[in-house]
């Protein structure tokens, strides 16, 4: 783990995090240098400081890629507004939900992440899936070289408690994915991203309640094989995958990017300072996240929120990850979330050491020996593929 700041882990973690979201180092040290003391403050004066530096930095490249775009240079333009939408994201990441400005600086990394999408000429499609009166947004990734008519497997992939449909392509799975005949759907699911911010949608222990409508929209999907639907899910994605699966047996396959069997118990030791927080602002950010009117609310919600008696249920693939170093949630629980898959015809623990890479937290350390390993298990359970 890349630790800029000895004492802040929410702050290495974020850090870290734009990294592996393609951050520059050299930007990096240009907006974290001046926050070393910043870095020992309390939340609110703290990650003002955060946010001020690296929105100076995205606004920066911002000046930069308008530049390049009256020059006619489409490709260097786009590539530094997506690099903006990092830093804005991060930066948004650390802020309490009611602080000033943070709505703005969301919208504002939508549309630069579009933005450079665009003028890079990716793939990458924004959609909306209609749930419950409103919808859900995601983006969708084809498989590489796909046929007109032609249909491929696909995997849905959540976020956890605080990541964004955003910041899930940027670190690279549905790229790895592509590249192996598989496409992708990235969804900003209740409790996150737009669903949460936009939309007022909380996170809800239940996930095949709005899982099942993602199945739907995929099945009428022209290019996706709606037999062959995986889901793979980050952090506490590891929570609501193995329970999509369980519950929802149309997919395919599942994938838990870190485990998260007993996120209930976490929180109990989270109350006793167990662990590393995510976030800053931590018990307001989960209340926030799941509709809780306070932390004795939210603490009765988060007993649901565990997969004993749910996992048994998985009757197709199921691939679960961990870190070995992760020091947010145990690695016990990934050993649960394996015993229990008894009815899975394919069942498999692997734990990233520090060999591989990717031993913290949802490999947020080293992702892409990690994600490539997870983009191999898909593209064999699916049946896309692993080589030229």
């Amino acid at each position: 783990m890349f630790r800029y700041f000895p004492t802040n882990y929410v702050w290495n973690l974020s850090v870290d995090l734009a990294i592996e979201m393609g951050a520059r180092i050299g930007e990096i040290e240009a907006m974290c240098a001046p926050l070393q003391e910043a870095a020992k403050a309390p939340d609110a004066a703290g990650t003002q400081a955060f946010r001020e530096t690296w929105v100076r930095m995205a606004d920066q490249l911002c000046a930069l890629a308008e530049e390049d775009e009256a020059r006619g240079r489409r490709f260097s333009a786009g590539e530094k507004y997506r690099r903006a939408a990092s830093y804005l994201l991060t930066a948004e990441r650390l802020q309490a939900h009611h602080a000033p400005g943070r709505l703005a600086l969301y919208q504002r990394e939508l549309a630069l992440f579009q933005k450079g999408s665009a003028l890079l000429g990716d793939p990458v499609q924004r959609v909306e899936i209609p749930y419950e009166g409103q919808t859900l947004s995601a983006l969708y990734r084809p498989a590489e070289g796909l046929r007109p008519g032609e249909r491929a497997p696909i995997l849905v992939q959540l976020n956890g408690l605080d990541s964004t449909k955003e910041m899930k392509v940027l670190v690279g799975l549905p790229a790895w994915l592509a590249r192996r005949g598989v496409s992708s759907l990235v969804v900003d699911q209740p409790g996150t991203g737009e669903a949460l911010r936009l939309h007022g949608l909380t996170a809800r222990f239940d996930t095949e309640h709005w899982a099942s409508r993602v199945v739907d929209w995929l099945e009428q999907h022209p290019q996706v094989d709606a037999a062959r639907i995986g889901c793979e899910g980050v952090s506490l994605g590891g929570y609501y995958c193995p329970r999509a699966v369980a519950m929802e047996p149309r997919f395919a396959c599942g994938v838990a990017w870190g485990a998260n069997h007993d996120w209930r118990d976490v929180q109990k030791r989270r109350l006793e300072k167990e662990g590393n927080f995510p976030v800053p602002h931590y018990w307001a950010h989960v209340c926030w996240v799941w509709g809780a009117k306070d932390i004795e609310d939210f603490m009765r919600i988060a007993e649901d929120v565990h997969l004993d008696g749910v996992v048994e249920k998985i009757r197709v693939p199921f691939l679960v990850t961990h870190g070995a170093n992760d020091s947010q949630i145990p690695l016990k629980w990934a050993e649960r979330t394996y015993e229990q898959l008894v009815n899975s015809p394919k069942r498999e623990l692997k734990v990233f050491t520090e060999r591989e890479g990717g031993s913290q937290h949802a490999s947020f350390d080293n992702s892409i020996n990690a994600g490539h390993y997870i983009a191999d298990w898909v593209a064999e359970t699916l049946g896309g593929r692993t080589g030229a």
